[in-house]
């Protein structure tokens, strides 16, 4: 703050505060580039004076971050986080100008240490073992352009696309990095991975449907127990994950047997509880997710790819008409209760 004027009683002025506001089009980099010493000050406030006993408050210092920004305390725990354009936090307050309370000397500001965190902001998430073809399927139905091997780990930083309809419909895909066993204690790309997941409205599981194995060294594992393992990483690091909506992809209907495959498959998603059986007790998810649609597909062949589009595209529309008859129960509710307030008070 400001130094107070004794003599007159005057107050100097607050000092600035510093204020995080959510803005689009901004990214982490800009941030970087506009304070390369990562440190972020508000202006003093004015001293009182003659011709103004009460001091003008310092100038805040407002710093524009991306959509999706967690805020975190140097301790790790999460102080605020801004997920719509315009959406402000503040980070560090002023600190007062001199005043008869503080015997006219002005008092030091808010001082901390945050770090900003942006996880992905996208309507659907791929989630999937690597290679089961999250980053083909992302280039068949959107125009991202994601980098595509035949070989794990080609996505080690999330891609976003967007699914474009004819009616100029468009929905948001995140291809995140593949997890593998143990992705809840941040084994590969872990919680660099699952951090994502919470910020996208609904989930797309990806499943090879001729199974996978990481390596020579790793267990073989059946598109079945590829689903409740992925689902058990998904449970360990926050339950809450399952209940989002959620769709199952069965990837690579090109390759032979995969027919057989996929009725083998059907069957035990139908009855799930008599194949929990094989895998280990530790391994077995406590829920198993409930797919609201299963497409089988190829992004080799272009088969279900429309299909799928369109169940994405009914998908979002069933949760958001949800939400939507959710929130006119609560007004309702709200204007019932008023009303009823109002009549016993007359």
């Amino acid at each position: 703050g400001g130094m107070g004027y004794p003599r007159l009683g005057g107050e100097g002025g607050r000092g600035g505060d510093v204020w995080f506001v959510a803005q689009e089009r901004t990214t982490l980099k800009t941030i970087r580039d506009k304070y390369p010493q990562k440190r972020f000050v508000a202006g003093t406030g004015a001293n009182s004076s003659v011709r103004s006993l009460k001091g003008e408050k310092g100038e805040d210092c407002e710093v524009h971050v991306p959509l999706g920004i967690s805020i975190l305390c140097d301790d790790g725990k999460q102080i605020g986080e801004l997920n719509a354009a315009g959406e402000r936090f503040l980070a560090a307050r002023g600190g007062l100008g001199g005043s008869l309370i503080t015997n006219f000397m002005p008092c030091k500001g808010q001082k901390r240490i945050v770090r900003l965190d942006l996880k992905l902001i996208a309507d659907v998430g791929l989630v999937g073992f690597p290679n089961a073809g999250k980053s083909s399927l992302l280039s068949k139905i959107s125009h991202a352009k994601p980098e595509i091997a035949d070989y794990a780990f080609t996505t080690i930083q999330p891609k976003l696309g967007k699914i474009m309809y004819s009616d100029y419909k468009q929905i948001s895909v995140a291809d995140l990095p593949g997890l593998i066993e143990g992705a809840h204690v941040n084994k590969g790309m872990g919680h660099k991975f699952l951090k994502h997941v919470e910020r996208t409205k609904q989930l797309l599981l990806v499943v090879d449907i001729s199974g996978f194995q990481l390596s020579i060294k790793t267990q073989f594992r059946t598109a079945f127990e590829t689903i409740l393992l992925l689902t058990k990483e998904l449970q360990l690091y926050k339950e809450e994950l399952l209940t989002k909506p959620a769709l199952l992809v069965i990837n690579k209907m090109d390759l032979p047997c995969a027919k057989d495959n996929l009725n083998e498959l059907t069957y035990q998603l139908q009855n799930p509880q008599d194949f929990l059986h094989l895998l280990p007790e530790e391994m077995v998810p406590a829920n198993t997710l409930e797919f609201k649609y299963i497409i089988p597909i190829s992004t080799y062949t272009g088969e279900g790819i429309e299909e799928l589009k369109e169940c994405i595209r009914k998908s979002i529309y069933e949760e958001a008409e949800q939400e939507n008859e959710e929130y006119r129960k609560k007004k309702l509710l709200l204007l019932q209760t008023s009303e009823e307030q109002e009549m016993n008070r007359s």
